[in-house]
């Protein structure tokens, strides 16, 4: 039974209710079935620091539409949730909490400090899950996991020790990201990219036994203190000769070689360049295949270390300024030119980030890599949109260790021991109690955390309960479909696809589904620093979380950016009302027949034709869906329900529903329920909360839309020859509204409408719609027939295939009136165009009015001259 709606939509009414009872119901809740199928998404963990912003609302609603399709499919339909740790903002959060309250991190020591930190991460941790509950999403909230917690860092630990084992994991000194500020190595994903104004300084090197020099370009001037070779390309015939032969290093003096390596491009700059293997990624690679002295130049803080010699001490930029002096006051220094650079930032302290040769932790990935990247392949995995495989194999296949230590407190602990006596390693999941080696009884834990993306690579199995071998892992993995920006497909993608073949043997997920990001209007990434982000519990407070919902998935295209206005939300929210609008008319009207005795034998043209287009819609929305194309599928809807539901079908409908005496009355309403229900449904994974509202009033066969089955095709109500005739009478409906508006004729004067055709079925089709035609089309009275005779000779006309439709003059228009208001207007536009030529005649306007201005005016002229030659053709008719 039908139950009555509010007047006005009010989303702040009804969204945290509904969601209160799905999550009351258990709904989002999944467990295994063996006799349904199951489908599964993991949700990429935000940060527990995070605060829900766009692109957090854009991802998590891209799952939320598919996890509720696929469940309305029948899937058995798991959304795994949870959280990261984010060792390091956590821990500039925390740190930064306890300097305010005057207490210093190193004094609280590491057990005081994780204590506070376990405090904050129980009172703000939980923030932006509740966030995700304002937007609609439907995870199971039941299974919510976290990085650090005990099942998770069990998972950790035990891959830790696996690849150790296997000697995948090993300590060495390699080329990492470190930040001086947060006294870290920070990973490839920590570092953002950014266009700073820099310079090249060109430089003299002295070629040893020689009065000659070669000279070079760079961008870091301090990092010469650290040179050990000058390189050349093979091929360069400049310096064929020179290759073997020695440079002094400027204000160091010493002696370094100079070096032949491919990886110099000969046609940049000089086509020589300084190597500094501890502190540039590829002068490390470069100093490996020469075996050049890796020297590093910096302390832990940015400043200059012993190797620095008279610049120890100093901080980098410090050191700059003073050797380029130097430089400058020996001689060495060639010029000074403006360059423009890329440089890696920490995306957390916003420091400028150091390459820097560090002892650390590294996972081997050449092998790791192979099976990744064998899956794209053959076709295992798949990227959509399909191009961003390019991208993933790019990564892989020039794939280097990765480096998995960071000098924090928060994260997971390296389970790794060090004998105080030998200084044995081992690794194990507690702290032996002798050392094999020397038969020691005391150890010292590892001080080093590991990297969070090292615990969020094993997330798609560590949170169905690996390393055991659950029922729950047994049946949900390998997970369906991964949702993600762009922007993380290396560092998070890849590592889960690695990781899930070496701890699994499969792959984490068969689909990853990629988009964009959200922009402003303008296209801008939003940001701090531009001022341009919005909120979107703000947006959800103001409009709805649908309609911010409907507005992320609007024209939204996978891989593609996108962008945010207002203007965008607004008609979301817009397209809402209309919604909840043509809900409440159908309900007010429902109770007014008995709809369970309605067969298809009593439905009209107009009826079939409705419902014959809405099961067209469940085979399209439903494709377009299954490809992830869910703008493409929400464009759909929005134009079906605005249009041929609400525009078209409903003000079709209206004349039987106003007729006590109409016996279609009935198929009227069963049409209405049957085609907004099909909508709703289709709408549901878009828009949950107001079809949930609409539906739970439409009927009480079902508790919940959220539960209901999908909508499928229905050969029975595929009426193709309805859909034309009804189309016909749209084209005349269409030709008749444009011919009364090129007239100026409102609405609200109705005229005769004789529709003539030949054709003995265009006439039936005409005749069987009568009474709605002649609603849609203004119409007094509608005649059909197969000539002219009796249309009077003033008639004006329109054609439309097969037919003329004609509509007498007189009473469209009233004559006298009509020739009194174009005189009037004729002589408005007669002021208009003599003042225009007047402005445009006088030669001082002409000559010092800007161009612009004068060519506005040309343009005025131009318009009001066709203007008053309508005006003047449109007369003369009248008159005549």
């Amino acid at each position: 039974m039908a139950t009555e709606m509010n007047k006005t939509y009010n989303p702040s009414e009804i969204e945290d209710r509904l969601y209160k009872k799905w999550m009351d119901k258990k709904y989002f809740h999944a467990e295994v079935d063996r006799s349904k199928k199951p489908f599964t998404i993991v949700m990429p963990p935000p940060n527990i620091t995070g605060q829900l912003h766009m692109g957090h609302a854009l991802d998590n609603t891209l799952q939320d539409i598919l996890i509720r399709f696929k469940r309305m499919q029948g899937y058995n339909a798991l959304w795994q949730p949870g959280t990261d740790h984010a060792s390091i903002a956590t821990e500039v959060k925390v740190t930064n909490k306890l300097k305010e309250e005057g207490i210093d991190k190193e004094e609280l020591g590491r057990e005081g400090f994780l204590k506070r930190t376990w405090e904050w991460k129980e009172e703000y941790g939980g923030r932006i899950v509740s966030q995700l509950k304002k937007l609609g999403s439907s995870a199971d909230w039941d299974r919510e996991r976290f990085t650090m917690d005990e099942g998770c860092s069990k998972a950790v630990q035990e891959v830790f020790i696996r690849l150790y084992e296997k000697g995948y994991i090993y300590q060495g000194s390699r080329i990492i990201n470190w930040c001086p500020v947060c006294q870290t190595s920070i990973s490839d994903a920590e570092v953002e990219y950014e266009d700073q104004a820099g310079h090249f300084w060109h430089i003299n090197y002295p070629i040893v036994g020689t009065d000659k020099c070669i000279e070079i370009a760079t961008t870091r001037p301090e990092t010469m203190l650290g040179d050990t070779a000058i390189a050349v390309h093979p091929d360069d015939e400049r310096y064929k000769d020179l290759v073997g032969k020695m440079v002094l290093l400027p204000i160091v003096n010493k002696e370094i070689p100079i070096v032949a390596d491919s990886y110099v491009d000969k046609e940049f700059g000089t086509g020589a360049v300084k190597i500094t293997p501890a502190h540039d990624p590829n002068d490390f690679e470069v100093g490996k295949r020469h075996n050049l002295e890796e020297i590093n130049i910096l302390n832990d803080d940015g400043t200059i270390n012993e190797n620095g010699g008279k610049f120890a001490g100093m901080d980098r930029y410090e050191a700059r300024k003073a050797i380029v002096k130097e430089l400058e006051e020996e001689g060495y220094l060639v010029r000074i030119e403006a360059h423009e650079h890329n440089v890696g930032t920490h995306d957390r302290c916003h420091t400028t980030v150091e390459p820097m040769v560090k002892k650390q932790w590294f996972v081997k990935m050449s092998e790791m890599a192979k099976p990744a990247i064998e899956a794209v392949k053959n076709g295992d995995l798949r990227f959509v949109p399909g191009h961003f495989d390019r991208t993933y194999l790019h990564w892989l296949e020039n794939i280097r260790d990765w480096c998995i230590s960071r000098q924090l407190w928060w994260g997971h602990r390296i389970p790794a021991y060090y004998c105080d006596e030998c200084g044995e390693i081992v690794v194990a999941k507690e702290m032996p109690s002798v050392c094999p080696k020397c038969g020691c009884t005391h150890f010292t834990q590892d001080e080093d955390t590991l990297d969070t993306w090292f615990s969020s690579a094993l997330w798609p199995f560590s949170t169905l309960g690996w390393p055991e071998k659950t029922e729950d892992l047994d049946y949900f993995y390998p997970t369906n479909v991964l949702v993600t920006g762009y922007d993380i497909i290396f560092f998070w993608v890849i590592r889960m696809v690695f990781s899930g073949y070496e701890q699994t043997g499969k792959c984490p997920f068969s689909d990853v589904l990629i988009h964009g990001l959200v922009r402003d209007e303008q296209g801008r990434k939003m940001s701090k620093s531009l001022g341009n982000g919005i909120d979107p519990l703000e947006i959800i407070e103001q409009y709805g979380a649908d309609a911010l919902r409907l507005t992320l998935v609007t024209g939204n295209a996978p891989g593609n950016d996108m962008r945010y206005s207002e203007k965008k939300i607004i008609a979301s929210r817009n397209f809402a009302n209309k919604v909840w609008n043509a809900s409440r008319f159908m309900l007010m009207n429902i109770e007014k027949a008995d709809l369970s005795n309605v067969s298809l034998a009593d439905l009209t043209p107009a009826d079939k034709w409705i419902l014959s287009k809405a099961n067209s819609l469940v085979k399209e929305v439903t494709d377009n869906m299954e490809k992830y194309d869910f703008g493409v599928a929400v464009a759909k809807l929005n134009d079906f329900i605005w249009e041929e539901f609400c525009d078209w079908y409903i003000e079709m409908v209206k004349p039987r529903l106003y007729n006590e005496e109409d016996t279609t009355k009935a198929a009227a309403l069963f049409t209405l329920k049957k085609v907004l229900t099909i909508s709703l449904k289709l709408l549901h994974p878009y828009m949950p909360f107001i079809t949930e509202e609409i539906f739970c009033s439409l009927q009480d066969e079902e508790e919940s839309i959220m539960v209901s089955e999908w909508p499928v095709f229905e050969e029975e109500f595929d009426f193709k020859a309805e859909e034309n005739e009804v189309e016909m009478i749209k084209n005349a409906v269409r030709n008749i509204r444009n011919l009364r508006a090129d007239m100026n004729v409102p609405p609200s004067k109705k005229a005769s409408v004789y529709v003539v055709s030949e054709k003995e079925e265009v006439r039936r089709v005409f005749e069987d719609s009568k009474v709605f035609f002649a609603t849609l089309g203004y119409a007094s009275e509608v005649h059909v027939q197969a000539d002219k005779a009796g249309i009077a000779e003033d008639a004006v006309s329109t054609v439309i295939p097969d037919a003329v439709i004609y509509m007498p003059f007189a009473e469209l228009v009233d004559v006298e009136k009509e020739i009194a208001r174009l005189e009037k207007e004729a002589g408005r536009l007669e002021g208009e165009i003599k003042r225009a030529k007047g402005m445009l005649s006088n030669e001082k306007f002409v000559s010092k009015a800007p161009a612009a201005k004068v060519e506005a005016e040309k343009e005025k002229l131009e318009k009001y001259t066709a203007m008053a030659a309508q005006v003047a053709e449109r007369l003369s008719q009248l008159k005549k």
